[in-house]
């Protein structure tokens, strides 16, 4: 293979974007390529962005300047940046970042080889491409980019939601499902390659299937992967509260290869708040949603997400915030500062709140749950949970790491196992002797 045919990629940005830069490396190998570990060693050089909040592209924008320093004095290398980013921005990006070679917006990521192969041939006309809308298929080559042994599955493209905040929806279209019968494909696959647990991914799981003809639903989906594969885990992120029914409810409580975790970003539980974004529920509902599910999957993990300082957000919003949070007691919360995005709705809304506010809200609100986690692992101690080894710990060698049923890859803690042997992808017994804030401790026992 000689150097022509080597690239670098980077990718920034949340799980979706990861399966991209995954089928983005599946079709460069496909096509002749080798990746590369270090963008020294690289003819092309590819950056896979985020635009989907400010602190995001800036993230994005450091990440394409510094490997175009790698271009400086060498050219034989080129610049490939892709994904949301470029979607959003598109020509402005063309005209302020020279260094960039080629621009390739979020649906063009199944022409990527070709466009390289055009590049490096000195064929290319345009620096920017946008192409046909793009949607995830099991046939497409994708590499696992870590070396866990669980594996992300995307179940839909864009968002109808249309929340005052979020620009997805012009940035990744509108809802695109993919069949059933695809992604069971896909899932069918990667259990061959040794993955344990399949997350599945959306921008929201619960509109599933509503632009299909047959309008399948996630429970239908679900039901089809647990009859046409034998995958160890089943793990959900990303529903939209008002979508999660009983029937899917009911479902997971009697399939134990359905985690009993839900990842339920609420955003709020101001009712006001709530309204201004666009978020089609109330905070008594937020209550009543809790209770139901705990009802029915009484050792359920719940997650959530909330944005702190939205426009015309009181203290009044904040405490009852932090009320709800004591009440429904979430295993585990991310909480975030509101900054406006030009072009959404919420950023021309009056009663802007200073960012020296939205940050001590912030730290409130991760103080207060900081001491819930803490209680909550502090009651796995003494006894044993099912743990998904992912191998060696990144902190020591001395440690192996794997998660409880209760912790998704990537977000959540972790378990350190400090005695027993296992390979990467076992599933063993743990007794957990110790609790941290995030994370647990423990040792296996057969």
């Amino acid at each position: 293979m000689n150097h022509i045919s080597t690239f670098h990629l980077v990718s920034l940005g949340c799980p979706k974007n990861r399966v991209d830069s995954e089928v983005v490396y599946g079709l460069l190998e496909q096509a002749g390529w080798r990746g590369c570990d270090e963008p020294e060693e690289a003819r092309v050089l590819l950056i896979n962005t985020c635009g989907f909040i400010e602190p995001a592209v800036q993230e994005s924008v450091d990440e394409i300047l510094r490997l175009a320093a790698h271009k400086v004095g060498d050219e034989t290398k080129h610049l490939v940046v892709f994904g949301c980013m470029v979607q959003r921005y598109q020509a402005e990006l063309v005209a302020e970042l020279p260094e960039v070679d080629l621009f390739v917006g979020t649906e063009a990521i199944a022409d990527m080889a070709e466009l390289l192969a055009g590049m490096v041939e000195g064929e290319t006309v345009n620096r920017l491409v946008l192409s046909r809308p793009f949607l995830m298929s099991a046939a497409l080559p994708r590499v696992i980019s870590n070396s866990s042994c669980s594996a992300y599955v995307k179940i839909t493209e864009g968002c109808d939601n249309r929340c005052s905040y979020c620009l997805i929806p012009s940035i990744r279209g509108p809802l695109r499902s993919r069949p059933p019968e695809d992604i069971a494909a896909e899932v069918q696959h990667l259990q061959v390659r040794g993955i344990k647990e399949v997350v599945l991914i959306a921008q929201d799981l619960t509109a599933y299937g509503a632009d299909l003809p047959d309008t399948p639903q996630l429970v239908d989906l679900l039901t089809m992967l647990l009859e046409k594969t034998a995958i160890s885990w089943i793990r959900l992120l990303y529903l939209y509260p008002t979508g999660i029914s009983e029937k899917l409810l009911r479902l997971m409580a009697s399939q134990p290869r359905l985690v009993p975790y839900l990842d339920i970003p609420m955003q709020h539980i101001g009712t006001q708040v709530l309204a201004r974004m666009n978020r089609r529920y109330t905070g008594a509902e937020m209550y009543r949603l809790i209770g139901r599910v705990r009802a029915i999957l009484p050792d359920v993990a719940l997650r959530t997400t909330f944005l702190l300082g939205f426009p015309g957000e009181t203290d009044k919003d904040v405490e009852d915030l932090l009320k709800f949070l004591r009440w429904a007691r979430f295993s585990h919360v991310g909480a975030f500062a509101y900054c406006n995005e030009p072009g959404s709705p919420s950023a021309a809304f009056a009663d802007q709140i200073p960012d020296d506010i939205k940050t001590q809200r912030v730290e409130t609100v991760m103080q207060t749950q900081a001491a819930i986690s803490s209680t909550i692992l502090g009651d796995f101690v003494g006894t044993k949970q099912e743990v998904l080894v992912e191998g060696v710990s990144a902190q020591t060698d001395l440690l192996l790491e794997g998660r409880t049923r209760y912790q998704a890859p990537d977000i959540d803690g972790c378990v350190f196992i400090n005695e027993g042997r296992a390979n990467r992808g076992d599933l063993v017994r743990v007794l957990i002797t110790e609790s941290h804030t995030y994370d647990l401790v423990g040792k296996i026992t057969g």
